[in-house]
């Protein structure tokens, strides 16, 4: 059951309207599905809690982040395989999510994100009769 979809960045976070979105890279992330809900697990490694930013508009849920990762007075890189220092990804979700009951936890680079199933989408055991 695909319960969230990766959507391409199509649209300008602050205006909502067409533009051509800043450079980032594209956290790797794992979804795991279980009866009451998802859970999606995205590395952000050198991210600090207050330059990332979750947030869900309709069916869409968006994370945005930025590295913070301090370097020593006078000391300039000689190699460097990331340049960017910017994650974003966005994702559809299912109309079986309850967006109202979100929960998030960033520990040590890993953003833990819980998106319990609505009711209507929880499984339920049904009481036979016997007559």
């Amino acid at each position: 059951m695909n319960t969230v979809t990766h959507t391409p960045e199509s649209t300008s976070p602050s205006t909502g309207q067409s533009a051509r979105p800043e450079p980032a890279l594209l956290p790797p992330v794992d979804v795991i599905e279980d009866a009451t809900g998802i859970t999606l697990y995205a590395d952000l490694p050198g991210v600090p809690k207050e330059r990332l930013h979750l947030r869900i508009e309709g069916d869409q849920l968006g994370i945005e982040a930025e590295v913070a990762l301090p370097a020593p007075a006078g000391i300039e890189a000689q190699h460097a395989e990331v340049t960017l220092s910017r994650y974003r990804r966005t994702f559809t979700l299912s109309k079986e999510l309850d967006p109202e009951k979100v929960s998030a936890e960033l520990v040590q680079g890993v953003l833990r994100v819980r998106i319990p199933k609505a009711d209507h989408a929880q499984p339920r055991r049904v009481q036979i009769q016997v007559q």
